[in-house]
């Protein structure tokens, strides 16, 4: 264990071999997969694939899916490896099965293979289960108590990063010249490059030598159910954290429909909106460890929770009056849409949602994995990516049951899924009044030292 960082800045985590090959060998691997999920589900879109509108819905649904599917499957697997061996090895490992996948989903994109680029998906998605609960049980191992809001910060921070990236440069690539065949070399680099840097991660012993490893997926996954449950605010920000992944995937997943058909907007002003959303949640996580001054502050979440309905409030009734403000446009370029009244103020709120998410998100992942034994954090945490992928699940049942099924309008679905926000969130804090008390805490403290400047 390094020395104690409180007075240090946030980012001399960067300095430290302990955290930075691991902090870009999971930067690499999520870029890698949203490098190739984009281009597919591009492909799908601009080819003659999927044939109707309502078969290119269901393939591109049925393409998240297949990528959710494995978290289901193998987390309960994957949680007991990363409790019973080295994680640092078994990251290694994954990352180097991962050049093997891009080899071969390099082959599917330059054959235009759709069926073997679903098929490539799953495997992807398989990686990304094994990789999970090695990559946060390690975090803790590695640093210090005072690091790890830190840590778990600089790693959201990296992780909706490579989103972005992956989102807009492959989506961007298959659209140029020989765009597939660049991306193709692109998806094999990544992956080589983060299997060398995953080489550089120190060590992660197992906290359970001589452990067996059981392999009915079924009595594991309850038994490791009831692990998570032992303790009640671990399995309550274990929900609190699934359901921020329904809360923003409800969001991110009606951008594309929302930028056409309530803003006008060219599909370019798509990608600008997204970024939007996901340069939020870097900017929260990173503020997360200043306004808790390096500690873990349950206090924080409350303040995300209720920022995250604000806003979207806010968002709702500023995009009805764009709307009807500009009802006689078409194919609003970006440049054009920040001049109208009402554009920026949209991009605002889309910031400020991201924002107060990354306030949310942080502080729940940094307590599981505090509050959480050594011994078998591994396992808790595939308990999490299960829950997590459900609620993902849920939240595409949700916009499909309100938007399809009822005829809602998307602001309507928004200001729905933002009273929801409240009486769920509301529901986890009664039940953890920790929440509450650590805000008043937080607050009262904020004030007296605001006070006395």
């Amino acid at each position: 264990m390094a020395q104690s960082s409180k007075l240090k800045s946030q980012f001399h985590l960067f300095t430290q071999r302990r955290f930075l090959p691991f902090f870009v060998t999971q930067f690499l691997g999520a870029l890698n997969d949203n490098l190739f999920k984009n281009a597919l589900l591009v492909i799908v879109v601009s080819t003659a694939v999927a044939g109707s509108d309502s078969s290119t819905n269901f393939t591109t649904n049925f393409a998240v899916g297949l990528f959710i599917l494995p978290f289901f499957l193998f987390s309960t697997t994957a949680g007991q490896l990363a409790d019973t061996y080295d994680k640092a090895m078994l990251m290694r490992r994954v990352k180097f099965a991962e050049i093997f996948i891009m080899l071969a989903g390099s082959y599917a994109l330059m054959t235009l293979n759709f069926n073997f680029m679903l098929v490539i998906l799953f495997l992807l998605g398989t990686q990304s289960a094994f990789f999970g609960p090695a990559k946060y049980s390690l975090i803790p191992q590695h640093l210090n108590d005072d690091e790890l809001l830190a840590g778990n910060a600089q790693i959201s921070m990296g992780t909706f990063g490579s989103i972005l990236l992956g989102t807009l440069i492959g989506g961007w690539m298959v659209t140029l010249e020989n765009g597939i065949t660049m991306l193709s070399g692109l998806i094999v680099l990544v992956s080589l490059i983060g299997w060398l840097t995953s080489r550089e991660i120190p060590e992660a012993p197992s906290e359970n030598p001589g452990q067996k490893l059981r392999l009915n997926p079924f009595t594991e996954t309850a038994a490791n159910f009831g692990m998570a449950r032992e303790n009640r605010t671990v399995f309550y920000c274990i929900l609190a954290i699934s359901w921020f992944w329904l809360y923003g995937g409800c969001f991110l997943t009606q951008v594309p429909n929302y930028t056409v058909t309530v803003l006008n907007g060219h599909p370019r002003l798509i990608s600008i909106l997204l970024g939007a959303f996901i340069v939020g949640v870097a900017i929260g996580s990173l503020l997360c460890n200043r306004l808790s001054r390096g500690a873990i502050e349950p206090g924080i979440v409350p303040i995300g929770a209720l920022g995250l309905s604000i806003f979207a409030f806010d968002l709702s009734f500023t995009s009805i009056a764009y709307q009807q403000a500009h009802m006689s446009l078409s194919e609003v370029m970006p440049g054009a849409f920040l001049s109208l009244s009402g554009g920026i103020h949209i991009l605002i709120d889309l910031i400020m949602i991201g924002m107060f998410g990354g306030f949310f998100i942080v502080p729940l992942n940094s307590m599981v994995q505090q509050r959480t034994a050594g011994n078998n954090r591994a396992r808790v945490l595939s308990v999490n990516a299960i829950i997590n992928a459900a609620f993902m699940v849920g939240g595409s049942l949700l916009g499909m049951f309100f938007l399809s099924f009822l005829g809602w309008s998307i602001m309507d679905f928004f200001i729905t899924v933002a009273i929801m926000n409240i009486i769920v969130v509301g529901v986890i804090f009664v039940r953890v009044p920790e929440f509450f008390s650590r805000f008043v805490l937080w607050s009262s403290s904020r004030f007296k030292f605001l006070s006395n400047r």
